[in-house]
């Protein structure tokens, strides 16, 4: 069976000890917006990822999935998850793998809002994103800072799905939450390596400014600059 390939991760955190998790969410595309899928991959501080680390869950909304977002997103119809865990169900679990370690997201303000609705006492020590470090590290891209351009810009190689089972080559398709979080971890691991910054410069430039008290009225939580979430 084909594998991905292994990530070796060379990030440093200020802090010794304080490992990094790369996280992607997909919602229902309703207000309030609910999670239907998430996906997670734990780092630790210049180790090596592989695919065994990758967690992902489906999750069943309480209400129906925007079929816009199907259509234009990720794909995830209401059939997908109707036999998938409730939030509930999974909070917990998920809540421990996310506690204590640095965020590292693709766009990352959408996790850090959208899992701090669903999980009021999480606290991450710190939130990376992944395009704001792009931005720094090749200013005035050509065609923007959109996941799929970087991907194409920095020469990653998208995973292999050939011979996987079908359940699992779903899940790797693009836009979905597991692919999404292996290739913003090949990302990360690409500018940590040659973007030519010092692990200071690193965290001033992906760093996301901690989140205002309120949200302005009438913000769109679904507006990114991916599309619909």
């Amino acid at each position: 069976m084909p594998q991905l390939p292994m990530l070796t991760f060379p990030w440093r955190p200020s802090t010794p000890g304080q490992d990094v998790v790369v996280v992607d969410v997909e919602g229902n595309g309703q207000q309030p917006p609910e999670i239907i899928e998430i996906a997670l991959l734990p780092l630790t501080s210049g180790g090596i990822a592989t695919p065994a680390q990758l967690r992902t869950w489906l999750i069943q909304p309480e209400n129906p999935i925007n079929p816009v977002v199907t259509r234009k997103v990720h794909g995830i119809d209401d059939d997908d998850v109707a036999e998938a865990p409730r939030w509930g169900q999974v909070a917990g679990e998920i809540a421990d793998e996310l506690q204590g370690r640095v965020l590292v997201a693709h766009n990352a303000a959408v996790e850090r809002r959208v899992l701090g609705a669903h999980l009021p006492d999480w606290r991450p020590p710190l939130v990376v994103d992944t395009q704001r470090l792009a931005k720094t590290a090749w200013p005035g891209l050509p065609g923007g800072y959109g996941l799929d351009n970087l991907i194409t810009h920095a020469a990653l190689d998208p995973p292999d799905t050939t011979g996987l089972p079908p359940r699992v080559a779903a899940g790797m398709a693009r836009h979905r939450a597991p692919y999404d979080v292996w290739m913003t971890a090949a990302l990360f691991a690409h500018l940590v390596t040659h973007a030519g910054l010092s692990p200071e410069q690193l965290l001033h430039a992906g760093r996301l400014p901690d989140p205002p008290l309120r949200r302005a009225a009438g913000a769109d939580p679904t507006n990114t600059e991916d599309g619909l979430w």
